[in-house]
């Protein structure tokens, strides 16, 4: 971590961000520029990277654009082998990439449990395979390294139909516990962020009738969270001291009670 530049404490890092076409991935790939990380940056929607690097790029930071799909395994090591190649191992990833598809568990929605666990899970492992080597070989070289996975307070509390949505969510909290104790002793920290409501895309793509009501209702009797709010929350935590790990953090708008 450098310290010549307090304005650029990520000076010298190597970070890339999963899902990062829009939303929280979005607004932390160029907050963490601005602190001035390297930023690779994944998805699948080719035109809203080049745009998001073009911003960076127009802000002062450095990025690049990988076109992936975080379910296809050998998009995401051949994103990783290219990232490595031309920045330099990654010390940061931002494990992102989600979808969000409630649906009462009677309807049978398959196809959409099957999409949610396809990326919220087998996606995220699937970036952890490619990337954990980087990690690990990064952390040796430069004294730490970050690993942050993005859960959701889905993970703890309950909410009527997310109830696959929520248990990869789950999973995803739990995941990073362990993998905390595995890698924490490499300097790797991990951490997993558990957000309330965001405004992002992800309610973009929600059907369910009475989801839908929820965040309707939601939006008028509190401030839902910014991506930008996630943005500076993934910035703290990457430029606290390498001795300092934060875990688990929940991070809820202030009207959002359960």
């Amino acid at each position: 971590m450098s310290m010549e530049n307090p304005a650029k404490p990520l000076e010298g890092r190597v970070a890339v961000v999963t899902g990062a076409s829009s939303g929280l991935g979005e607004a932390s790939a160029e907050h963490l520029a601005e602190l001035g990380a390297k930023v690779a940056v994944l998805a699948r929607r080719a035109e809203r990277l080049e745009e998001l690097v073009a911003r960076i790029g127009k802000n002062g930071g450095r990025a690049i654009a990988f076109t992936a799909d975080v379910t296809e395994a050998e998009e995401v090591q051949a994103a990783a082998d290219q990232v490595e190649a031309e920045l330099g191992s990654a010390d940061l990833l931002f494990n992102n990439a989600g979808v969000m598809l409630p649906a009462p568990i009677e309807e049978l929605r398959m196809d959409r449990w099957r999409m949610e666990i396809d990326v919220n899970v087998t996606g995220l492992m699937n970036t952890i395979g490619a990337f954990t080597p980087q990690l690990v070989r990064a952390a040796a070289e430069r004294g730490v390294a970050d690993l942050i996975n993005t859960s959701s307070i889905g993970a703890q509390n309950i909410f009527p139909n997310f109830a696959v949505y929520s248990g990869t969510k789950a999973y995803v909290s739990h995941l990073s516990r362990h993998l905390r104790v595995e890698l924490g002793p490499k300097n790797v920290r991990v951490c997993a962020i558990e957000p309330g409501i965001v405004g992002t895309e992800l309610q973009d793509h929600v059907t369910d009738e009475s989801a839908l009501q929820w965040l309707s209702g939601s939006r008028k009797t509190m401030q839902w969270l910014t991506p930008q709010d996630i943005a500076r929350t993934i910035g703290f935590i990457a430029t606290q001291p390498p001795r300092v790990n934060l875990q688990q953090v929940t991070i809820m708008p202030t009207g959002q009670t359960s």
